[in-house]
């Protein structure tokens, strides 16, 4: 007689309880965690009920959307037309109306760039030598060059002038910092001493300070037939500025690398000097991409500073603009726009700051 195998059957798995699935439980577990996260949640529960519907009512509900100051004082919201109004100079500052198209051209490269770096589309020695190019083109098609009519830099202003020294200062801080970082780490007594005296010095000094005697001092110390213009000088002095801050927080990636990187490669027969360029240095970088990501945010804020030497950035023109006595009473308006600005370019560089970790450390582990 042939026996029947018996095959096992498992049980069907259970379904989780309610209390752990769903809205509820995302609920209890996010907000309503203990008597300490119930408090703080209705209090900030409260806080939104109140601040949120009149916030929407000032900002669309009443809002003017078309018409003038008069139609905008009628409706007692907030004056949108005052914004389209005052786009230009916003955007541009006093730089000649006619000749906008050539800003313009710069911007869309710079997007173009961006986008191509965002999506990895460019990379490599190409990428790049594209970003170094990009701030030159920009000075060209702005400042004008090659037969086309040139645009006094007094007359540079808004978010052109804003992004251009942010660029420019990324872009040539950034080099300079590994720079100071490697001559503070691996350099000699004298090169050690002097990069650490800069640094130190830079970063004790607030940067309006520094702003100031950019734009005052310097000229008396330089001689009489050599000029350099006010731009230029606020320019050297935060690329100056941002590199110290960039020098130390490169030189934290370096400390992070063990000895053994160095030691492994220059046994191998690598030269210090590749070993540094194409081993720790790369490494490092990866090490310290937030706190870097964070100097270049931190930068291009800084560069709501230079009204105080009488340059006319985004933020001055914002100032200005709510001067207009056609327009009087409506600088909330202008200080929205310029948050929002600010806020979508700081978090559009967060946001690739989080990709490039995402391709770095982070991917090889997962």
């Amino acid at each position: 007689m042939t026996v029947e195998p018996i095959i096992f059957q498992p049980t069907p798995a259970s379904p989780a309880p309610s209390s752990k699935v769903g809205a509820v439980a995302w609920l209890r577990a996010n907000l309503f965690g203990g008597w300490k996260d119930t408090v703080v949640t209705i209090a900030l529960l409260a806080i939104l009920l109140v601040t949120v519907p009149k916030l929407i009512g000032w900002m669309f509900v009443r809002a003017t959307f078309l018409g003038d100051a008069d139609a905008c004082r009628l409706a007692g919201g907030a004056c949108w037309p005052f914004i389209v109004d005052k786009f230009n100079v916003l955007m541009l500052g006093v730089y000649p109306q006619e000749l906008g198209w050539r800003p313009g051209i710069a911007a869309i490269a710079l997007i173009v760039l961006a986008a191509l770096t965002y999506t990895n589309r460019m990379r490599g020695i190409v990428l790049i030598v594209a970003w170094a190019i990009l701030p030159f083109f920009a000075l060209i098609m702005i400042g004008g060059a090659f037969g086309m009519r040139e645009v006094d830099q007094s007359l540079w202003g808004g978010l052109m002038l804003s992004i251009l020294l942010a660029l420019v200062g990324v872009i040539v801080s950034i080099p300079l910092g590994v720079m100071l970082a490697l001559g503070r780490y691996y350099g000699s007594p004298v090169v050690k001493s002097l990069c650490i005296a800069f640094i130190e010095l830079l970063r004790g000094v607030p940067l309006i300070t520094i702003l100031f005697m950019a734009s005052v001092m310097m000229p008396l110390f330089l001689p009489p037939d050599l000029v350099i213009n006010n731009l230029l000088r606020i320019q050297i002095a935060m690329i100056l500025f941002s590199a110290a801050y960039m020098a130390e927080v490169v030189r934290g990636g370096l400390q992070a690398i063990p000895a053994g990187q160095t030691e492994a490669s220059l046994a191998l027969g690598v030269t210090r000097r590749h070993t540094i360029a194409f081993v720790i240095v790369p490494q490092a970088l990866r090490h310290v991409l937030p706190p870097l990501i964070g100097r270049c945010i931190a930068l291009f804020k800084d560069t709501s500073l230079v009204i105080i030497v009488g340059l006319l950035d985004f933020l001055g023109m914002i100032k200005n603009a709510a001067l207009d006595t056609s327009w009087l009473g409506f600088q909330a308006e202008a200080y929205v726009f310029a948050a929002v600005v600010y806020w979508s370019i700081c978090y559009s560089l967060s946001l690739y700051g989080r990709e490039l970790e995402r391709r770095g450390p982070s991917a090889q582990k997962r």
